[in-house]
């Protein structure tokens, strides 16, 4: 998989991958975390071919390139280019390993009954990230980590929300089951062109559970010493916050397109954040 098709995903983000108010040194670092996050969910999406055994192969390979790099010998090139931010930031191995064990878990598990599983999966598959980057800003503790897990579990749940139909194509199914059934919500009605009522209602309840999540998370912000840090974690809450608020302009219907926000409304998210305020 070429590394250039890889990063180029990361304008399509709902977050800025790598702020440019950060040095240049710490950019170099959260970009190379972007790197291994996307190859992960590359290969754990369609892999070098399309059966959940050439990818679960794919993933196996992938975490033994994982412990080449931490030794300092990787060859597969987004890996290459993580060893000076393993060596540098003195990161732990665990995060990384277990954003690989998501993916994993994606071709065996296809939907989930309660809130409770989803979250859990996203301790796998988004978490990960937000407990790296403290480590880049050498401000990882227990609790800034809790504020972090609560901010990348709502950009998750947001991205979830906007990725229905795509998922779904799939064989995925990110939304609760015990939601779907609260609201009426079949299966038939998730594979629609447009959103009925039961899916705009299920959709609505999931993202005020990610605008919960992001109130919980963004006190991180003021945990964290540095200015450029701090301004780094207000983009992220941003991104989420107007994601969110781009799905609800679209009317909640996610199954039309994955509603995504502009560069007018992702500004307008980022100065109210800066201010305190809600989006």
């Amino acid at each position: 998989m070429e590394a250039a098709a890889v990063m180029a995903r990361a304008a399509g983000e709902n977050f800025p991958v790598a702020s440019r108010a950060l040095p240049r040194r710490l950019r170099r670092h959260m970009l190379a975390l972007y790197g291994f996050a996307r190859l992960v969910d590359e290969i754990g999406d369609s892999g070098p071919a399309d059966t959940p055994q050439a990818r679960l192969a794919a993933l196996d390979e992938l975490e033994s390139e994982l412990d080449r790099a931490f030794e300092g010998c990787a060859t597969q090139p987004l890996l290459v280019a993580l060893e000076p931010t393993l060596r540098d930031c003195r990161l732990p191995r665990d995060p990384f390993a277990r954003l690989i064990e998501a993916n994993r878990v994606d071709q065996r598990v296809g939907s989930y009954e309660t809130w409770e599983q989803l979250e859990n999966y996203c301790r796998l598959s988004a978490n990960p990230v937000g407990e790296l980057v403290l480590h880049v800003f050498d401000a990882a503790t227990p609790a800034r980590v809790r504020r972090s897990d609560a901010i990348c579990t709502a950009l998750q749940l947001a991205e979830h929300c906007q990725d229905v139909a795509e998922d779904l194509r799939r064989g995925r199914v990110y939304l609760p089951a015990e939601d779907l059934r609260r609201f009426g919500c079949s299966h038939s009605d998730l594979q629609a062109q447009h959103a009925s009522p039961a899916v705009t209602a299920v959709i609505a309840f999931e993202l005020g559970r990610a605008r919960t999540l992001l109130v919980q998370g963004a006190p991180l912000i003021d945990e964290l010493d540095g200015l450029r840090e701090r301004f780094a974690v207000r983009a992220f809450v941003a991104g989420g916050r107007a994601a969110l608020e781009a799905i609800e302009r679209a009317g909640f219907d996610v199954l039309a397109g994955p509603p995504r926000a502009g560069r007018g409304l992702r500004l307008r998210a980022l100065a109210a954040t800066l201010a305190g305020r809600s989006a």
